[in-house]
């Protein structure tokens, strides 16, 4: 049975359309980009953004350092095809990986690892324990008041209270000698006047 070529025309149109239709289907998303991009050299790291060809779910973003030690912060954002992740920092220099793993608009799993290198960060500051310390001696020594000459002289000359009560007390107590001398003599002749008068009685 031979075809004729109107019909054959038809069978390769109609073969061809379904190829180029059958194409974008068969395509899976893909990475289009990320910050850090892959093998970049940054100073300072806040967040990773990765972008995709088109919308993705249940994302998965983990950012490793020296030893496989984890710097994330928190879960990652979804904003139609772009996955954003905090990242705990600051970062030391160092080189480290960003490894991934989503589910495309077609149900495909998309992961894989973004390299990149951590150079020129800025150094760590004081500790805020050592730094509160300071500044309570500082407080502490700025609250004394400095002494003035006029109140140093003023110390000085005054006397000291102790002594001062010591000696009133004592002048206080004391009798003059001559006192008891003239009492204990009136005694004597007292005494010596009644032993006479009681001799003298019959």
């Amino acid at each position: 049975m031979k075809r004729s070529p109107l019909a054959a025309a038809a069978a390769i149109l109609a073969a061809l359309f379904v190829i180029v239709t059958a194409g974008p289907a068969l395509a899976h998303d893909t990475l289009k980009s990320s910050t850090p991009a892959k093998g970049a050299t940054v100073k300072t790291l806040d967040e990773v953004k990765l972008e995709f060809s088109a919308g993705v779910r249940m994302p998965f973003v983990i950012v490793r350092g020296a030893g496989d030690a984890q710097h994330q912060r928190g879960e990652p954002q979804v904003d139609g095809s772009v996955v954003t992740q905090a990242v705990e920092g600051p970062l030391p220099d160092g080189a480290y990986t960003i490894a991934f793993r989503v589910v495309s608009s077609d149900g495909h799993p998309i992961e894989g690892e973004i390299p990149f290198t951590v150079k020129g960060a800025p150094s760590a500051s004081a500790t805020p324990s050592a730094s509160a310390s300071v500044s309570a001696s500082a407080s502490a020594s700025a609250s004394v008041p400095p002494a003035t000459p006029e109140a140093s002289q003023s110390a000085a000359a005054s006397p000291p209270a102790a002594p001062a009560a010591q000696t009133a007390s004592g002048e206080g107590t004391s009798f003059p000698v001559w006192l008891i001398i003239v009492v204990g003599a009136l005694v004597g002749i007292g005494i010596g006047f009644l032993l006479s008068a009681r001799k003298s009685k019959p």
